[in-house]
């Protein structure tokens, strides 16, 4: 049962989220042979004051 987790930031638009785990199932499902319903996705999300890049928050990077 393939595990897969997607980190990034915040995805706002649901229909965005759904297309993205529908899109990776299929092409899992293929990889691996194996039906969707054994695929699981998680989408773990970050704001961009929980994320550091070179030393600062990504947050205070874009002021």
């Amino acid at each position: 049962m393939p595990n897969i987790i997607i980190e990034g930031p915040i995805i706002e638009n649901i229909e965005i989220k759904r297309t993205l785990v529908k899109d990776i199932t299929e092409i899992v499902e293929k990889a691996y042979g194996i039906p969707k319903e054994h695929i699981i996705i998680t989408i773990k999300e970050f704001s961009p004051e929980n994320v550091g890049v070179g030393g600062e928050l990504i947050s205070d990077r874009r002021k």
